[in-house]
């Protein structure tokens, strides 16, 4: 397992965590040792459940328990996942959600399912180069998020969860065809101006929305009402249009901009205060969030801010919040461990012994 830095050092090195090892003595021998604990490997299996997915199911789960009881194994687990004591956590609200998590990553035994992720395709006229990025997410702490480019559109997808919203959401989305023009840094340290800012690009977004649906119903009912395209005069001139917007896309992300000052509004709270002062552009977007297991989920209006190649941020308007995100520049691979396809081989003779 690879899990994100201690929050909120985002710039920290990935930590790695064996979670289950596999032996392959002989041809079509092979033993599998569970790694969770602490004492010690012990009995395991490994299932293939699908393409691209298998299973861990450890059968000694009492390997796992420690002399102290939950209380021990909590802050046992607190000290290795957070890098922190329960004494140094005095939000009443952080604390609560740091039980939740322990309640619900702990209540597995590392009887859990693996899938394989597809990292996004990578174009040129990306704005930078799609990938994984570590982000801080306020009291949740660090989590995993998959940067990708559709277009007009850019996408962070979560690969970790938390109580509000879980792995596979769209945590944030940036319009990479709206632009902002922030203020000069003294204006930008009001939360107002930058929020009327923000705002009145909601309002223009929502406009355009609104203008292209028009469009689109009128030109279905010019498409139904005649035997011939008589709307095509209309649809090449929308086509003309949506070609002059991508070429002016693509111009604001291929040229260079020069770097502008950057500061968080007063009142916005940062986990990192060690944000850059400098950033290239900024982009209007929208955050998802959520109450409690994903209950009344929203898009909320932000601000995305592109520092550099390999960093990141997003101001959550109506959180007053900003979260920071680094890119994950590990290969993914331990000098033990082995190959894809040796990997895929071993998983294949284990099935095999399984039937």
């Amino acid at each position: 397992m690879y899990l994100p830095p201690h929050d909120p050092h985002v710039d920290d090195p990935m930590r790695f965590k064996p979670l289950f090892r596999i032996h392959l003595m002989e041809r079509k021998c092979a033993t599998v040792e569970c790694m969770y604990g602490h004492k010690g490997p012990h009995n395991g299996h490994i299932q293939i459940v699908k393409k691209d997915e298998f299973s861990t199911k450890c059968n000694q789960t009492d390997h796992h328990r420690m002399s102290g009881g939950r209380q021990e194994e909590f802050r046992t687990w607190l000290r290795e996942e957070w890098g922190r004591t329960l004494e140094d956590i005095f939000h009443e609200h952080m604390q609560e959600l740091i039980l939740m998590k322990f309640i619900y990553t702990s209540q597995y035994d590392n009887c859990l399912t693996y899938r394989r992720i597809y990292l996004p395709p990578s174009s040129p006229d990306d704005l930078i180069r799609p990938g994984l990025f570590k982000g801080t997410y306020g009291s949740h702490g660090l989590e995993i998020v998959m940067l990708s480019f559709h277009g007009k559109k850019a996408k962070g997808t979560k690969i970790t969860g938390d109580p509000n919203i879980p792995a596979g959401q769209q945590t944030v989305e940036i319009d990479l065809a709206h632009p902002l023009q922030l203020p000069d840094i003294e204006n930008l340290r009001d939360f107002s101006e930058l929020s009327r800012i923000v705002l009145e690009v909601q309002e223009q977004v929502r406009r355009e929305e609104q203008e292209q649906e028009q469009r689109q119903e009128e030109e279905e009912r010019s498409q139904q009402a005649a035997s011939q395209p008589a709307a095509s005069p209309l649809g090449e001139e929308g086509a003309e249009g949506e070609e002059t917007a991508a070429g002016a896309e693509g111009t604001t992300q291929n040229k260079a901009p020069a770097s502008q000052p950057f500061v968080l509004p007063m009142g916005v709270i940062s986990r990192n205060e060690d944000y850059p002062r400098t950033c290239r552009i900024c982009f209007y977007g929208t955050g998802l969030i959520a109450g409690h297991g994903f209950t009344s989920p929203e898009r909320t209006p932000g601000v995305f801010v592109l520092f550099d190649d390999d960093r990141f941020g997003f101001i959550w308007l109506e959180l007053k919040s900003f979260s920071l995100y680094s890119r994950i520049k590990v290969s993914f691979q331990n000098a033990e461990a082995p190959s894809r396809e040796a990997f895929d081989e071993m998983l294949k003779n284990i099935q095999s012994l399984a039937t």
